[in-house]
């Protein structure tokens, strides 16, 4: 798997609600998933994703990397030691990105002023600090959809023609820290194409409640810890920005 299929993989979902990326792209992105064909155009079209590539070229051009290697795309939406090098003067330019692709100027200045110490170019980040939605206006930045928006991870416990159950933790809010907190088993939409063979017992990774690809342990791992990091470091700025930002601009239809 290269990065291409690995960000459409999670990429699909979202094209598929609207919320993100260039109107139906998500059959080139099935495609490059399922029989590996038109990665071409599968960049292409994941290159207009509005949040997605800035982070992408952040990380590629921190490593002097492609922003489509698949050690890119896995330490966004995964984590790897990609992430570990980076400082706060590389958010400043990751946010000039972010404005460039639709976070409006004023978000952007705030979230410089209220910027942890230690911010992590990790997509758990986005969703929790910068803000899901917040670069589109497409859906808004509450806590159910911070839940739906990150790359989660659980355990199969049930499988079925079309559909798949995993044990998962939750996020929380709690004495307004964002945490992971209790585990709920989850139903999700199960299509073998994507995830071959499937079993009880195994782990895999899920975004906007569809599972993306099937997690070994180092992934799983990676996945908890740079989640747990991601948290960490939001709680540090969200008490200046209030915990959820502000409402976005428009919604799609």
């Amino acid at each position: 798997m290269n990065g291409v299929q690995l960000g459409a993989r999670f990429s699909i979902a979202t094209n598929r609600l609207q919320y993100c990326g260039p109107d139906g792209a998500d059959a080139v992105l099935y495609r490059a998933i399922t029989e590996g064909r038109d990665l071409v155009a599968a960049r292409h079209a994941l290159s207009q994703f509005e949040a997605l590539v800035p982070y992408l070229e952040t990380i590629g051009q921190k490593h002097r990397l492609d922003p489509f290697d698949r050690r890119v795309v896995e330490a966004y939406w995964l984590g790897n030691e990609l992430l570990d090098a980076f400082e706060r003067d590389d958010f400043l330019e990751l946010f000039e990105r972010l404005v460039r692709r639709g976070l409006p100027r004023t978000l952007a200045r705030r979230l410089a002023e209220h910027l942890p110490a230690h911010p992590i170019p990790h997509h758990m980040f986005h969703v929790s600090f910068v803000g899901v939605g917040n670069v589109t206006g497409h859906v808004p930045t509450t806590l159910a959809n911070m839940e739906a928006c990150r790359p989660a991870w659980g355990t199969v416990v049930h499988l079925a023609a079309a559909s798949v159950s995993v044990d998962a933790p939750s996020l929380v809010l709690e004495g307004g820290r964002l945490a992971l907190g209790a585990r709920r088993t989850e139903v999700l939409p199960y299509d073998p194409r994507v995830i071959p063979d499937l079993r009880v017992g195994e782990s895999v990774a899920f975004h906007w409640h569809t599972p993306t690809v099937r997690l070994e342990a180092d992934s799983r791992a990676a996945l908890q810890r740079y989640t747990e990091l991601s948290l960490a470091a939001a709680n540090e700025g969200l008490p200046g920005l209030g915990v959820f930002a502000p409402t976005p601009r428009s919604t799609r239809t």
